[in-house]
């Protein structure tokens, strides 16, 4: 039986409760859950990063202005469902898209354009990162960025005061805290899994290498503090409180967890944090997460942990359900053309059960998914491209079945060198993003990848 209006009601007069905010890719999310654990209300503010000067971004005000609409859409909805105003939660947390790069100065001013995961500029120093540690360093990570920066030489390196991920930036802003979950720390630099904290023989190399630099700084002391789950990381301030809530209602002093990566989310929503567990993430870019074993050195597969510090392989690609998503846009409109309306669920529902009618070949369609660059199959550049062969069999489930299987494409090379070179073993895999919304179509998509 589901709980009495009137027992959550308790429990949000009382802050018997706890919220989420995470910072997706396409949309910002808060939920906030009752005594039981149970979702109990939610928000949402949809967003997009913009291709600026030739990097993928957003903006501070991007930033901020998504969160306080998603934060006032999340209070409407208490207000409309259970006639409160939201004044006390009982403790909550942040998260976000992992890795990028976030560098402020001694002032807390940020020195250059937040420079997301999408991007693909860092060839060269996740090569010689790789080569310097022996340990896989992949593009998307903050030591590759800066390390990227320092190559090339710009003028803000030496300025460098902080550094950190966006869920980390939101984290410090909302606390006063510099701190960051150990999940989302290992996409900003290698962890040392027996110690649960930055690799210390990697940092000496690091340092070492940079002292020619002659730059005022160490790594050491750039980089924000490692957290693991269940750590205290600060409360919400005063300051905080406002850009949170411009009403104004939201009481200061709720206790925050550590920041987490939106990979770290992923795998505690999907309970796929014992060895022998995975999960997929699949929507604007797709990643899969195995909790190993052993450490594996290969250029696909990037090396992370769990929110508490367990060895995880990742495969991550920078595409997936983009392209698809613009095709689906075409059908919209076409649709609204012809005088009809639809929502988008129902659409994208349709459309996703009719490639399941497709040809197991796809009719000899082929599609490339590539919105942004692919460093897996060394793609600098996205050029997404639909092509057939004047006997191919086009024709709408085809059409979608191809795009289906192009989303999962790259996640199966990554996949192969986990299942068939180093025979990693899996008891469960969850699914969990868009790409899964439709059911039963995702799912047998994924299990072909």
């Amino acid at each position: 039986m589901g709980r009495s209006a009137e027992e959550i009601k308790k429990d949000i007069e009382s802050g018997n409760t706890a919220l989420g905010i995470e910072f997706g890719s396409t949309r910002i999310k808060a939920v906030l859950t009752d005594g039981t654990t149970a979702p109990i209300a939610q928000g949402s503010y949809e967003w997009e990063n913009r291709l600026e000067n030739g990097i993928w971004t957003y903006s501070l005000e991007d930033i901020w202005k998504g969160l306080k609409d998603c934060y006032a859409d999340l209070a409407a909805d208490v207000k409309k469902q259970y006639g409160l105003t939201l004044k006390k939660v009982g403790a909550m947390g942040v998260s976000a898209m992992m890795h990028g790069y976030m560098a402020f100065d001694a002032d807390e001013k940020l020195l250059v354009p937040f420079r997301t995961w999408r991007n693909t500029m860092t060839a060269e120093a996740a090569r010689r990162l790789t080569d310097l540690f022996n340990y896989n360093i992949p593009q998307r990570w903050s030591i590759a960025h800066l390390y990227q920066a320092v190559i090339n030489g710009e003028e803000h390196v030496s300025r460098v005061h902080f550094l950190t991920t966006l869920a980390g930036y939101v984290h410090w802003k909302l606390t006063g805290k510099q701190v960051l979950g150990v999940g989302d720390a290992s996409g900003m630099f290698p962890i040392d899994p027996a110690t649960g904290q930055y690799d210390a023989e990697m940092l000496d190399k690091f340092e070492e290498m940079m002292v020619p630099k002659g730059y005022p700084w160490k790594l050491r002391d750039l980089l924000p503090e490692v957290l693991s789950a269940g750590d205290e990381a600060g409360m919400l301030t005063e300051e905080g409180a406002k850009l949170l809530d411009e009403s104004g209602n939201l009481e200061a002093g709720i206790p925050l967890c550590p920041p987490e990566g939106d990979a770290g989310t992923g795998m505690t929503a999907t309970n796929s944090v014992a060895v022998r567990t995975g999960n997929v993430s699949a929507g604007t870019s797709v990643f899969a997460m195995v909790v190993l074993e052993k450490t594996l050195v290969h250029q696909e597969i990037d090396m992370v942990t769990t929110p508490d510090g367990h060895l995880v392989g990742m495969v991550h690609c920078n595409n997936c359900t983009s392209d698809l998503n613009a095709w689906v846009g075409l059908f919209e409109e076409f649709y609204e053309l012809m005088g009809q309306k639809t929502d988008r669920n129902t659409l994208f529902g349709t459309l996703y059960r009719k490639a399941l009618e497709g040809d197991e070949d796809c009719g000899g369609l082929m599609s490339y998914c590539y919105l942004s660059g692919e460093p897996i199959t060394d793609f600098e550049e996205g050029r997404p491209l639909f092509m057939r062969r004047p006997d191919s069999k086009l024709g709408l489930a085809n059409f979608m079945r191809t795009h289906l299987y192009s989303s999962l494409a790259t996640l199966k090379y990554g996949l192969d060198i986990l299942f068939k070179e180093e025979h990693v073993t899996l008891d469960k895999l969850m699914g969990h993003g868009g790409f899964f919304k439709t059911k039963g179509v995702g799912q047998r998509i994924m299990a072909a990848a």
